[in-house]
């Protein structure tokens, strides 16, 4: 079965930061969200180097090994902040996280990577689930039982990543394969969105038939709770190959540094992330049991 995607995208910078550093791609076959991080211009810099590279990752390049090509494409990403921290030193320290997913040519198969605390959500049938797991401190808080959910909402250090795209050599992305239907429903943010928005008000706004709709909703109620970050998303229908129009058909890219009207000032301090080197956990396989079931 040839499944497709059709999509939105929004990317606002928020009400309180003066740069989005959030970069954002979209097209039939594969969603991304990259959201920046660092001192100086490097954030903008470094999710966009990243969005680049994944927007290379062409249908015909991922029809034999789709989960090694979209792994591939990420360590690209993550090796060419490298080389740009070495052609200019004043970026070191930056990072990015990235979300995303992957249509497999002519199957009803789905792949999802994830690095940092950007997230991917499935709504099936009104069932809202999320996909991925924060490479957080947070989440490590919660799985090791030390906070309840309710506190790592309102945890001080819940913008500290565990594991981003920052040059290293060493890098895991979490990969994974599930079942997809016509139907389902994507969602993809930045935490600009999660952090501030509750899975029940996310799920009411997903909900919304109108793709459109129900991304200028998302983006609302970021804004609304505060809008303290950058806030991105992606709003992505599964729907059968022929179903697609051909002007519905060319991806969408959002880089960073291209939203802003002048370049990024230079700026002291990071974007009040930090990032911390812990083992990254897969997605938990209830996740799995539930969507293949």
């Amino acid at each position: 079965m040839s499944l497709t995607l059709q999509f939105t995208i929004r990317s606002d910078k928020g009400l309180v930061r003066e740069v989005n550093e959030d970069s954002v791609y979209a097209a039939p076959h594969l969603l991304v969200v990259a959201d920046g991080m660092g001192g100086h211009a490097g954030g903008e810099v470094a999710s966009s180097v990243v969005i680049s590279h994944m927007a290379e990752l062409g249908p015909e390049r991922t029809r034999t090994e789709p989960m090694e090509a979209l792994r591939e494409a990420i360590l690209a990403g993550n090796l060419a902040i490298a080389r740009a921290v070495r052609a200019s030193p004043e970026l070191d320290g930056m990072g990015t996280t990235i979300t995303a997913v992957l249509m497999e040519a002519d199957s009803d198969q789905f792949v999802v990577a994830n690095v940092g605390d950007s997230r991917t959500y499935l709504m099936r049938a009104g069932e809202l689930v999320l996909l991925t797991r924060d490479d957080s401190l947070v989440q490590t808080l919660l799985d090791d039982g030390r906070i309840t959910a309710a506190e790592a909402l309102a945890h001080p250090q819940r913008s500290m990543v565990t594991k981003a795209l920052v040059g290293g050599e060493s890098l895991s992305p979490a990969l994974f394969r599930l079942e997809t239907l016509p139907g389902d429903r994507f969602l993809l943010c930045s935490d600009g969105l999660s952090d501030l928005v509750a899975e029940s008000d996310l799920a009411v706004a997903l909900g919304i038939p109108g793709r459109d709709d129900a991304a200028d909703r998302l983006v609302e109620l970021a804004l609304g709770a505060g809008g303290n970050d950058n806030v991105s998303v992606v709003v992505a229908d599964v729907v059968h190959g022929d179903a697609y129009a051909p002007d519905d058909a060319a991806p969408v890219i959002s880089r960073a540094p291209l939203q802003e009207d002048t370049a990024a000032p230079a700026r002291p301090g990071r974007k009040g992330r930090t990032v911390f080197v812990l083992a990254a956990v897969v997605v938990a396989a209830a996740v799995a049991v539930y969507l293949l079931g």
